[in-house]
Order: C-alpha cells, then sequence, then structure tokens
C-alpha cells in the first residue's frame, strides 16, 4: 500500500505545475459541465495513474457534482455553470438530486444555465427548471408530456402457449406476477399506480411553477398542452432563447470560453496526497434484484454472498468509520434479503450505517434497509412493499401440445412442489401459503424492530403496499428526505471526527460463477419469448419465497 502512494506523490509531483496552472481562476469564470449518459450518486475514484480522472467518467457522479458546486461557491471568480444536459439516464430521484444539487448552486449565488441541444422529455424539464436560464436548440423539442404505466397481461397468452404459472402473495398490494395470471389490473395495484404517478406528476408541475416563475395553474397547462417545438418552447416559458452549441458562450456573455468543471474541480484539490491514511466513509451497492450465490460476472444482480463480503469486509477495516448501503432494487429473494439484513445488523453494532434509497428500494430493497440507523430517500423515491409474493411456473400443459408425456416416480407427498411438474393441488397450495405467512410475518418483524415500532402497528403499512418517499416519510418508514448528499451528512453526524473522510464506492469480491443447468435454460426460453423483463426475473426467482419486484415500471 505505502508503495502505491509514494507512486501516487510522485506523479501529484509531475502534474504539480498544471494543477497550479488550473487553480488560477479569472474573475467571470463560467465553468462547463456535460451531463450524456447515467447519472448516479457516487463512482469509484480512478486509479492514481490515470491523469484526466474527472473528464474520464461517462456516469455523472452527483457526489462529485456536489463537491464541485461546494468549491464553486467558495469561489468568487466562478460566476456560473453551463450544463449541456444531452441524455439522462437515471429515474425521478436521481433527477430530484440533481436538480437540488443544481438548485444549491443558485442558493449560493451562482448562475446555472441548462442547455438542452437535442430537446428534452419529462425528467430533462424537470431539471432544467432550476435553471437561472434555459437554453434549448433551435430545432429541437421540449415533450414534458407527464407519466404513464402501460403494464400488459399475459394470462390468455399464456394460456394459447401452453403454460401455467401460479401466483401467490401476502398483502392486497403485493402485484408482481399479477400480469401473469390476470387479464386486467386489480383495483389495488390500480389505487398504487395511481398515487405514485400522481406524485410524480405534481413534483414536475411544482417544479415548473417554482423554476419558472409561473403559477400552478399555468405549470400545468404547460405540461397538458406539450409539446413545443423550438421557439415555441419559449413562447410557452419553458425557455429562455434557442442556441446551438457554438452560440451559448454569447447568450450567457462569459468573455471566455467555458472551463470544464472536471479539470476545475481537480485544481482545487491538494496538490499533494498524505501518506497517512484517511478514515473512510463505506458506499456499499445494493442494486438491481436481490438474489442467492455468487451470480454472473456482470449480471446487473446484487446477491447476497457478494454484499455479504463487502459488509464484513467494511466491518473488518478499522478505516471505514461508518457505512452508506446504496439501495436501488426492486426486491428478490427473501432467503437473501433476510441474510443481507443480518450482516448489516452486525456491522450496525460496531459502526453507523446510513439506507440512501435511490429511485427504487422496493420489497427486499426496504427489508435491507430497515435496519440502518437512518433511512434517506427522496420523496420521489418507490419504497415500501413491504409484503411477499412466489411464484410457480407449470410446462405441463406446453409439453402436453409438443408430445412429450412425463413419468414421475416419487417419494413424499409434496416433492413436486418446487418443480415445473404441473399444478399445485389444494393441500400444496396451503403448504405454500403458510410459508409465504410465516416470511410475511418476518419482514413486518423486520421493519418493526428497525422502525422501533410494534408489529401492529407496521403491519396496516404493510400489504404488498407501494409508496413514494414522501409518503413513507410521513408514515414513518423514512427519516429524512434528500439524496447521497443529505445521506453522507446524517452518516457524518453519526460518526463524528469524519467531516474529512474519503467517501469510497466498495469494489463487489469476485466469486466463482455458477454453470447454468441446460434443461432449465431451454424451458426458461420457452417461457420468456413472451415475458417482459420484470417477469422474467420474478420467474427466475420462483424456486424460493420471493420479497417480490413490486415497484411500477415508468
Amino acid at each position: 500500500m505505502i508503495v502505491f502512494r509514494l507512486l501516487g506523490l510522485l506523479l501529484d509531483l509531475l502534474r504539480a505545475p498544471f494543477r497550479l496552472a488550473a487553480r488560477r481562476t479569472k474573475p467571470g469564470t463560467w465553468l462547463a459541465l456535460t451531463v450524456d449518459g447515467a447519472v448516479v450518486d457516487v463512482v469509484r475514484r480512478p486509479r492514481f495513474w490515470r491523469f484526466a480522472p474527472a473528464s474520464a467518467q461517462k456516469a455523472l457522479s452527483l457526489h462529485r457534482l456536489d463537491e464541485l458546486v461546494t468549491a464553486m461557491i467558495a469561489e468568487p471568480n466562478v460566476q456560473g455553470v453551463v450544463v449541456t444536459l444531452r441524455s439522462m439516464k437515471t429515474g425521478m430521484a436521481g433527477a430530484a438530486s440533481l436538480r437540488a444539487i443544481l438548485a444549491r448552486a443558485r442558493r449560493g449565488g451562482k448562475e446555472v444555465v441548462v442547455h438542452l441541444p437535442l430537446g428534452g422529455d419529462t425528467k430533462d424539464v424537470y431539471v432544467a427548471s432550476v435553471a437561472s436560464k434555459v437554453l434549448l436548440g433551435p430545432s429541437s423539442q421540449l415533450a414534458p408530456l407527464g407519466f404513464r404505466a402501460a403494464p400488459r397481461y399475459y394470462k390468455q397468452a399464456l394460456e394459447k402457449a401452453g403454460v401455467e404459472p401460479q401466483v401467490f402473495h401476502c398483502g392486497e398490494f403485493k402485484s408482481a406476477g399479477e400480469t401473469l395470471v390476470r387479464d386486467t389490473m386489480s383495483e389495488p395495484q390500480r389505487a398504487q399506480t395511481t398515487r405514485l404517478l400522481e406524485s410524480f406528476h405534481e413534483a414536475v408541475v411544482d417544479a415548473i411553477a417554482s423554476g419558472r416563475a409561473l403559477s400552478r395553474d399555468r405549470a400545468l397547462a404547460i405540461v397538458d398542452e406539450a409539446p413545443y417545438f423550438g421557439p415555441a418552447a419559449v413562447t410557452a416559458g419553458l425557455a429562455d432563447d434557442v442556441a446551438y452549441e457554438d452560440e451559448v458562450q454569447a447568450k450567457i456573455g462569459a468573455k471566455a470560453r467555458p472551463v470544464p468543471a472536471g479539470s476545475w474541480l481537480l485544481g482545487r484539490r491538494p496538490l499533494f496526497r498524505a501518506l497517512a491514511l484517511r478514515p473512510l466513509l463505506a458506499v456499499i451497492p445494493i442494486h438491481g434484484p436481490i438474489t442467492q450465490g455468487t451470480g454472473p460476472l456482470g449480471g446487473g444482480m446484487s446477491t447476497d454472498e457478494r454484499v455479504t463480503r463487502m459488509l464484513r469486509l467494511a466491518r473488518k477495516d478499522r478505516r471505514v468509520r461508518g457505512v452508506i448501503l446504496h439501495v436501488d432494487t426492486p426486491g428478490g429473494s427473501a432467503l437473501a434479503s433476510d441474510r443481507m439484513h443480518h450482516e448489516i445488523e452486525q456491522l450496525g453494532r460496531e459502526k453507523p450505517v446510513v439506507a440512501c434509497m435511490a429511485n427504487v428500494a422496493a420489497s427486499g430493497g426496504y427489508y435491507v434497509a430497515a435496519p440502518a440507523n437512518r433511512i434517506v430517500a427522496q420523496p420521489t423515491t418507490v419504497t415500501g412493499s413491504i409484503g411477499v409474493v412466489a411464484a410457480r411456473v407449470s410446462l405441463e400443459p406446453l409439453l402436453a401440445k409438443l408430445g412429450i408425456k412425463t413419468e414421475v416416480v416419487a417419494r413424499g407427498a409434496r416433492s413436486s412442489l418446487l418443480t415445473a411438474a404441473g399444478p399445485l393441488d389444494e393441500d400444496d397450495r396451503r403448504a405454500v401459503q403458510r410459508e409465504l405467512d410465516a416470511t410475511y410475518a418476518a419482514f413486518v418483524n423486520v421493519v418493526a424492530k428497525g422502525r422501533k415500532r410494534s408489529a401492529e402497528e407496521i403491519e396496516p403499512l404493510a400489504r404488498g403496499r407501494v409508496y413514494t418517499g414522501k409518503d413513507a416519510l410521513d408514515l414513518g418508514l423514512v427519516d429524512v428526505l434528500g439524496g447521497f448528499d443529505v445521506a453522507l451528512e446524517e452518516l457524518r453526524k453519526l460518526a463524528p471526527g469524519t467531516a474529512e473522510a474519503e467517501v469510497v464506492l466498495l469494489k463487489t469480491p469476485r466469486g466463482p460463477v455458477a454453470v447454468p443447468d441446460p434443461a432449465k435454460e431451454a424451458a426458461r426460453a420457452l417461457l420468456f419469448a413472451v415475458l417482459p423483463e420484470r417477469e422474467r426475473t420474478l420467474v427466475e426467482l420462483a424456486g424460493e419465497r420471493v420479497l417480490a419486484l413490486g415497484a411500477v415500471d415508468l
């Protein structure tokens, strides 16, 4: 370790003249930032041998942006920042975090100009509305059209294909899997979907009204009358002017070309890194469906084995003074969620833990967040879904159509319970439901313990209901509203002496790759030909109890 730090010091020495030059900020300086891809809360710091760490990142780190805004506010010679918003891959919670950080820059006395050279959709307009000036590409379109959920129901298609899904659940709002066994949306699902869409829509309308200094009625009309082409967006009040990219400098009255924000921020950091190791605040990502085992490399899932290793590493490492669980998952395996929960509890006995809910932290995502000292969520985070669902698929009708006959020799009344060997009888159904009831009770108790409330208080809030972060705060399921910056502030309150601690994203330990069963792969291929990704994941987890994928796809 000391050898690497010495090499880093040598590189710092070689780069010092360039960074000293970058520190000189002329009066009236504008900074330039481009958003073109994923917007995430935190990314791993590049290795010390990379010379362009800020510009090399394809994903925008909101944590780095927050550092940039703090440095901007402290520098009187910086007039503002030009944000070129080309594409933004994130959910409403990520967009809310980005908007909040830009709003802080404005409160700090800096101008924020958002340029939309390619136009934008609802989330782009939501973010851009915070700017002191919005510039739109002359031939581009602004389309704040609102939000829409349109799930497809596959019952009849699966019947025609000869596939018989069987879904069990606890909680009338636990809707994951209903598209497999129903022809229409259930009333509980319609109610919670409507509430989510209303909350998102209200957030956008309120943002346009406050950011563009319009009445709420006018902001509502702007959304309902969208889209707007080029100058029409200016007339409507969504933009201040139109501009091509080479015209932005003149439009904002900058005397010189805006300075790349990443390079400018790099120049503000200490010239030489200290040999002494700083304390760490570790970020542990729990992203994607929660599953058991090691999982496929790059599979976009959170497995209990990998997350457990990270939690134990954070617990063991003396430099780690606290942990942020960055949760962005719709849920998954009950067993995997419980194993993660146990390790988080163990970690919490020794070090403070704060859960930062991103776009979705529902079902199993809430399960793993429950033991944290604090739970932070954006108002538009999708969370809750405290309930249980399990799915089982019978392929017998399909096999019969194909002329395939199955001969079964078995011992044990329920030996075929977890296979695709045909429909379940009533006794089998009761056995499955009994297990789900026990899992549901355990889930409610986990939440009650974490929230320091009784199970009787929590159960009416459970039943699989999905909430926004704002509604969850009102119900006591969340402690604080905000993004990663707020979660970091909460963690520092719990871990004194960490104001200068380095924030690091822990690397997921790699484990062995499981070899897939060819027969199961063939069966899944037949079924997946007609199912969307969300239902595919549910079927993948069909062999066990599942804290289901209960989030609305928007």
